[in-house]
């Protein structure tokens, strides 16, 4: 599906947190259905991150800023 360089955080929820993502080509998706297809091994060069409880994606680090999910 979409390289992590395609998938931007929508900063939607509280305190700026991801609701939800944007994707090249396909538009919002749910934060739940994102780490999900992250965990199926859909999205290459991304992982997910649990923060208190709750299940991020997040892009796999480089030196590259804007590849990187919210940095």
């Amino acid at each position: 599906m979409a390289k992590g360089s395609s998938i931007n955080g929508n900063a939607d929820g509280k305190n700026g947190s991801n609701k939800s993502y944007s994707v090249k080509g396909r538009g919002n998706v749910s934060r739940p259905k994102m780490v999900k297809e992250v965990k199926q091994g859909k999205h290459s060069d991304t992982h997910v991150l649990k923060v208190n409880g709750v299940e991020y994606a997040r892009n796999n680090p480089n030196h590259n800023k804007p590849d990187n999910i919210d940095d």
